[in-house]
């Protein structure tokens, strides 16, 4: 049986931009790496970019890094910054996989500019669903194996919060838009990872609103 990525041509594949988003515990940068490398395109992750930089001790890390720890999303301008210089390499040109960002409808309409000043624009919104009893688990269970700092308990109701009332609303969005492809993620990775390539290798009529099991 052929591999999920063989249904994507090589040219498809290359051009292929794509957003992966869902809550946080979700499990998006596990599945960017994946996909990203199955694609040949970069992963491209607001949040490790940030995270990087805090660890590094940059201007742009001392700037952010009160704002990760509390759990609350980075302000539009220094995100956006961010996306805009990031995209404009190289290496993203003929495609990416982008994980944390956008995580507002500002942020969309931002992305949206931003892509249009390359010619681009988004082929796919990956959505993964968790429930939440399990997104607790997962980052419960990383805060004990010596993870972020952001995945205290007291910053995952916090996360999870401002996950509801800013980023839920891109489902919607992207579903309006006919990109919104919906993924089950409470599965073993690989599982999840081989839905995804599924999914984009699909052409059906129905995409934007199915959910791949």
């Amino acid at each position: 049986m052929a591999d999920a990525a063989d249904r994507l041509s090589p040219a498809r594949a290359t051009r292929m931009r794509v957003l992966l988003f869902g809550p946080p515990g979700s499990g998006k940068g596990t599945q960017a790496a994946m996909l990203a490398q199955r694609l040949s395109v970069p992963a491209i992750s607001t949040g490790e970019m940030f995270r990087q930089a805090v660890a590094g001790g940059s201007e742009l890390g001392r700037k952010v890094e009160k704002i990760l720890a509390a759990g609350e999303l980075v302000d539009d301008a220094t995100t956006a910054e961010v996306v805009r210089a990031r995209l404009a390499q190289a290496d993203a040109r003929g495609g990416f996989v982008l994980d944390g960002y956008p995580r507002t409808l500002t942020q969309a309409a931002t992305l949206e500019e931003i892509l249009r000043t390359h010619g681009a624009a988004l082929d796919a919104a990956v959505f993964l669903e968790v429930p939440e009893r399990e997104l607790v688990r997962r980052m419960s269970g990383r805060r004990e194996q010596g993870g972020r700092a952001d995945d205290r308990p007291e910053v995952v109701s916090e996360r999870l919060r401002v996950y509801q009332e800013k980023t839920a609303p891109l489902v919607e969005h992207y579903r309006e838009l006919g990109l919104l492809r919906r993924v089950d993620g409470n599965r073993p990775a690989a599982a999840v990872g081989e839905a995804i390539l599924t999914t984009l290798g699909d052409r059906g009529d129905d995409l934007a609103s199915r959910r791949v099991v």
